[in-house]
């Protein structure tokens, strides 16, 4: 494929719509992840995230023909992307500005990213590397356009989220959706699924509603806890 050709042209614009949505979703969870560092640490946890990310996807990229023949690969993934769904949420107790060290929370936070974006990174750099034609050059100038993607994204998300709490909530619904299409991806599954275009759709869209009711109906209670526990010194000091 000759650089700046239409077929080049064609395919790094491609990965560039792929890099928006995909990058997109990475820079929601990392933006997330940093809210729950102090503020003065922020702009480290996002760089140093977007770095794991992107190391991250260099790796699966080289690896990405002997990845696809791990059986339940797909399946793990998914599985494992739900707790990082529900962090994002219910963030721990010694999560914060007044709890814990500094140094916890920022490698907290660091490795919360990371196990999203390894997770997460599957599907994106599966639809760079078919985007890409077996072209390198293609596939590097794809990691390169995710940077910034991921960068001012997860920044912009940062400055919202005190304004616009449902950005946790939609956030975590992203996670939840991109695992049960991860599941139902699963080759190991398809032998007692439907095969149908339409059903993965529809039962994953079942599943992100009912997962994400249930996350919601957890963070609720959380929030009754600590609200009591906030409550109960000030009355026993009254």
């Amino acid at each position: 494929m000759e650089i700046f050709s239409t077929p080049f042209l064609m395919a790094l614009l491609t990965i560039i719509v792929i890099d928006l949505v995909l990058a997109g979703d990475n820079a929601l969870v990392i933006g997330l992840a940093a809210r729950n560092v102090p503020q003065h640490m922020q702009k480290r946890v996002i760089l140093w995230g977007t770095a794991g990310a992107i190391a991250i996807r260099i790796a699966f990229t080289l690896g990405i023909v002997w990845l696809l023949k791990i059986p339940g690969l797909m399946l793990a993934g998914g599985l494992l992307l739900l707790p990082v769904a529900y962090k994002l949420m219910n963030p721990s107790h010694d999560a914060g500005d007044n709890h814990g060290t500094t140094s916890n929370n920022f490698w907290g936070a660091l490795k919360t990213i990371i196990v999203a974006d390894a997770l997460m990174g599957v599907d994106n750099v599966l639809g760079v590397a078919g985007a890409a034609n077996g072209s390198f050059l293609l596939v590097v100038l794809g990691l390169l356009i995710s940077v910034p993607i991921m960068v001012w994204g997860s920044t912009l998300v940062l400055k919202w989220v005190d304004r616009f709490p449902s950005i946790i909530t939609i956030g975590s619904g992203v996670l939840i959706w991109t695992a049960t299409q991860m599941i139902l991806d699963e080759k190991l599954l398809t032998p007692y699924l439907p095969a149908h275009t339409w059903f993965d759709e529809l039962s994953g869209a079942i599943l992100t509603g009912a997962l994400l009711a249930a996350f919601m109906y957890r963070q609720r209670l959380n929030r009754r806890a600590r609200g009591k526990a906030i409550a109960a010194p000030t009355r026993s000091n009254a």
